[in-house]
């Protein structure tokens, strides 16, 4: 573990991956398996297989009941695909990399040592990230020492070249505040301990910019051969109390799927019965799936990846979903993958029970493995939807909010629906029975580079 911006001073391993310690983002819930399903999503849940993972708790809850959506952003940064990683009440995709308390209080994300006696504490991202924006909110007390860590390894321990570290702390003589550790200073003095500052990042390819409350303070390029090009996001408690909150990301590179004229990329699956057309809606173009069973497929194949729609559906309790990592449709077969569920429905005016088939998934859901812990999208309205793949993690957000953090420990199979499938495959959109009526637009998909350890 980093402390702070002193490369030389590490601690024991304690990551994770090292001690097997699950946090409860990292429990997998409702995993089923799925041997012997048919190509639709409307059959019940089968029971385990002697070989399928143990049911386990579910990841902790939203607050219950919730009746309106969670909006922890504005729409518009929402509609821009900006995601929020933090829901103000718990730590729901973060994990610690050891012993420091960190914890939620007030809707901050805080951390402290009071007695200087633990090792310095990383809180990290359970997926990772390549190009994008971030913000933050941050508070750091005087004499403190804290930072952001972005394309960061779970654990890293050098951060010149296990991350880029963005120096929180006015004091340090060689990195101040708004430094990228071992890289570059800023070109402005900071000197706001016990003050609230906001904070900007930008990784794009090699360049990393900063802003502290809207001040330009850096621009640094790696044409180094150690660039890294992916990692997670790192909270890190150095010394003394620091407090963060507006937690928030902007994937960037991403490739359109949809070109907005036709159905160019894609190709209808044999033996789908619906049908999918590109209109208007709304003076923008978009993918019209409605009358029946049927999947239309991309002809390119996504293995790690971030992908981002925006979905409406015309009726109420309408069901489709997003297939990922698809084996080649056929008639036989026309769905075999991950499914990133579409249905708005919820029970009682709660929106933490989502209502289709029994139990209920959810919008966000990854069908038959996780349900979504609220449903967090309206029918007849446009819903954002944000979906994270990286090797066995998955995540995915509506509307902005994290719905969804799954870690697949099944063994391996080519079939997702049979065990986990790191291969690549196809993006799958579904038309689901007689009353599919809904629209896709501004599909796009960007890919996620393998962590350079």
């Amino acid at each position: 573990m980093i402390c702070g911006c002193e490369p030389a001073k590490q601690t024991p391993p304690g990551s994770v991956e090292e001690t097997g310690l699950k946090t409860e983002s990292q429990k997998p819930a409702n995993i089923v398996e799925a041997e012997n399903l048919s190509a639709t999503s409307n059959e019940k849940p089968v029971t385990q297989s002697e070989n399928s993972p143990k049911e386990e708790t579910p990841p902790a809850e939203a607050p219950t009941p919730v009746a309106e959506i969670q909006w922890l952003l504005p729409k518009e940064k929402v509609a821009e695909g900006w995601i929020s990683l933090f829901d103000g009440a718990t730590m729901f995709g973060w994990q610690p990399t050891n012993d420091i308390s960190w914890r939620v209080i007030d809707g901050m994300i805080t951390a402290d040592d009071p007695d200087d006696s633990l090792k310095p504490g990383l809180l990290t991202t359970t997926v990772p990230f390549a190009n994008f924006e971030f913000q933050c909110d941050v508070r750091l007390e005087k004499g403190g020492n804290s930072g952001v860590f972005i394309r960061s390894l779970a654990n890293p321990q050098d951060p010149t070249a296990d991350c880029y570290e963005f120096n929180l702390c006015d004091t340090h003589e060689t990195f101040p505040t708004g430094s990228i550790v071992g890289h570059q200073k800023p070109t402005t003095k900071i000197e706001k301990e016990g003050e609230w500052i906001a904070i900007w990042l930008s990784a794009k390819g090699k360049t990393i910019e900063a802003k502290i409350d809207g001040e330009s303070i850096l621009k640094f390029m790696d044409d180094s051969e150690e660039l890294r090009k992916a990692g997670y996001i790192g909270l890190q408690q150095n010394a003394g109390k620091v407090e963060f909150k507006n937690i928030a990301l902007k994937p960037l590179g991403f490739e359109p799927l949809f070109n907005g004229e036709n159905l160019n990329g894609w190709q209808t699956v044999p033996g789908s019965v619906g049908s999918f057309d590109v209109v208007n809606v709304e003076k923008q173009p978009v993918i019209h799936a409605k009358s029946g069973l049927g999947f239309l497929e991309s002809e390119s194949t996504w293995g790690d990846f971030v992908f981002q729609t925006t979905v409406k559906t015309n009726a109420e309790n309408l069901n489709s979903g997003v297939f990922f990592r698809a084996e080649k449709g056929t008639e036989q077969a026309r769905s075999n993958g991950y499914e990133m569920q579409v249905h708005h429905g919820f029970a009682d005016g709660d929106r933490t029970k989502p209502n289709d088939y029994g139990t209920g998934w959810g919008s966000g859901a990854i069908f038959r493995r996780q349900k979504a812990r609220i449903v967090n999208g309206n029918d007849n309205e446009w819903t954002a939807m944000t979906l994270i793949a990286y090797q066995n993690r998955f995540a995915t957000w509506v509307n902005g909010y994290q719905v969804v953090d799954f870690l697949d420990e099944r063994k391996p199979d080519p079939n997702p629906r049979k065990g986990l499938r790191l291969d690549a495959g196809h993006f799958s959109l579904q038309g689901h029975d007689p009353t599919t009526d809904l629209y896709f637009r501004e599909i796009k998909a960007a890919p996620l580079p393998k962590i350079a350890e």
